[in-house]
């Protein structure tokens, strides 16, 4: 006999939890290792990843999560950022007060956007350190040339994505760090001024209206940052990460000593001994025999483990210690809010992001070689590495063993010792525009501060290379004085400058107002 129809809607109700977990995963909870497979086959976010991975890559030690904090950070970025557009409006007249209402009217906004501004610092930071991990452990060798590429983009759409939203609530923070940022894209005209074709070519205007919409920040610039900071990044962004996780998958996965899977070897200690067979020696596409073969072909199945449940649960403990963090960090600590934006009134000093004082500073001796030179010379330096430190026996360890580890050291010593003492001497003594005030410009372009760092950095990194006869240390000797000389670069521009960009020790120094 028939239920009620009222008895069943009851019935229907009180199971539906179960029907919900029924519908979400089929065939209930996987039981063995082939329905795990299957389970990462056919779900969309599982599929993402390999099935199996290998356990060197579940070492916390080896990749120290980084590269899942980058992509949490994005994640409460994404969801924070579409929770301030709601109440956020992109004009010079409503963009202040809007945030002002943000902070103190809607329930929850202050929270909100401090975490925002947390998570977007800890994105930037992640990214730098995980390129670090990945470039020291020789993660960037063959055949993971591409990704390393696709990493480098990242970075620099990382850094535009947080300098973007930084003009958004129109304060005196923002206006006049986009107005730096404004004219370090204008800073080739440091060259054609000094030759005198600024009326026929200027590079350095172009390149500044491009970037504002106008020759001077105003609601055209506040508008197309807000579109890059809001659509265009974020999209870009999410393309690239997706590429590059899918290079992690199609390249065998995250770099790993040799040893690690050739039986024999002191370090070969399989999980699930006795199961290798040799596997085929070609790739087949679909079309086609493929010349060589990938890096997973041959690669022994000993020492892997199955993603599900081992990855995804190390990747889950991840994310919710970086969601934690940035909670506490935007419950205690309250994203700044100056004045609102006085084209009038500058700040001085007026400070970049931090992650670009560094190369404030360098602008401060040379606005074209600091803000555009320098900057190109690393980024088509760390483009070309993998290409010219190619794939050796030593990669998936941490600076290549105890040699690395050695010039890894003496690296910094020495990055600090130059770096330190470069900044000492211009300090106390001035450089060639204070001892001889009629010199060109060009001689300030070519030989300033950061000029004679970049050389004498690149000098300390052939003296590695021609020492211990390996292009492997020469790149960790370079990589390591750079990084060095980022790190003091951006202390020193962020304590000690101030007014006027003089020297201070500490901020009760400053002259008073």
């Amino acid at each position: 006999m028939q239920k009620p129809a009222l008895a069943q809607f009851v019935e229907n109700l009180k199971s539906t939890p179960g029907e919900l977990r029924r519908a979400l995963l089929k065939n209930g909870l996987p039981k063995s290792e082939r329905e795990r497979s299957h389970m990462s086959f056919h779900n969309f976010f599982l599929h993402m990843q390999s099935v199996k991975v290998h356990k060197h890559s579940l070492r916390w030690s080896y990749t120290l999560g980084l590269g899942i904090i980058a992509t949490a950070s994005f994640i409460i970025l994404l969801v924070t950022g579409i929770l301030l557009m709601v109440y956020y409006k992109p004009s010079t007249d409503l963009a202040y007060s809007s945030i002002k209402d943000i902070n103190y009217v809607v329930f929850g906004g202050r929270i909100t956007r401090n975490v925002h501004r947390w998570a977007a610092h800890i994105m930037v930071i992640a990214v730098l350190l995980h390129m670090a991990r990945v470039f020291f452990t020789g993660s960037y060798r063959r055949p993971h040339e591409v990704n390393w590429l696709i990493g480098l983009g990242l970075l620099v759409v990382t850094l535009a994505l947080s300098f973007t939203g930084y003009i958004l609530p129109w304060d005196q923070l923002g206006y006049w760090a986009a107005t730096i940022g404004a004219n370090i894209a204008q800073s080739p005209r440091e060259i054609t001024d000094a030759l005198g074709i600024t009326h026929i070519i200027d590079i350095g205007g172009l390149q500044k209206e491009l970037l504002l919409g106008a020759s001077f920040v105003d609601e055209d610039a506040l508008l197309r940052f807000y579109m890059l900071h809001c659509i265009f990044l974020p999209l870009l962004l999410t393309v690239l990460m997706g590429v590059h996780f899918w290079r992690i998958r199609k390249d065998g996965g995250i770099s790993r000593p040799e040893s690690l899977d050739r039986p024999g070897s002191p370090d070969y200690k399989p999980v699930r001994p006795g199961v290798f067979q040799p596997g085929p020696g070609k790739t087949y596409g679909l079309m086609a025999v493929v010349k060589g073969t990938r890096p997973t072909v041959g690669s022994a199945p000993e020492n892997t483990v199955m993603a599900l449940p081992h990855l995804l649960y190390a990747e889950a403990a991840v994310f919710m210690l970086t969601t934690a963090i940035v909670l506490v960090l935007g419950f205690y600590l309250n994203a700044p809010l100056k004045e609102l934006a006085n084209p009038v009134v500058p700040e001085n000093p007026a400070k970049a992001p931090w992650y670009f004082l560094g190369l404030q500073e360098l602008v401060s001796y040379s606005a074209f070689m600091g803000g555009i030179g320098i900057p190109t010379i690393v980024v088509i330096s760390l483009a070309l590495l993998p290409f010219l430190d190619r794939k050796g026996s030593d990669t998936g360890i941490w600076f290549g063993g105890a040699a690395g580890r050695k010039v890894f050291w003496q690296s910094i010593a020495f990055g600090t010792a130059v770096t330190v003492g470069l900044l000492i001497f211009t300090i106390t003594q001035g450089w060639l525009r204070n001892w001889f005030p009629n010199v060109h410009q060009l001689v300030i372009v070519v030989f300033n501060p950061g000029t004679v760092l970049v050389v004498l950095y690149a000098w300390w990194s052939i003296f590695n290379l021609k020492r211990h006869n390996s292009i492997r240390m020469g790149a960790i000797a370079m990589f390591t004085v750079f990084l060095v000389g980022f790190i003091l670069l951006t202390y020193v521009a962020a304590i000690h400058r101030g007014p006027n960009w003089e020297f201070y020790w500490s901020h009760s120094q400053w002259p008073p107002h």
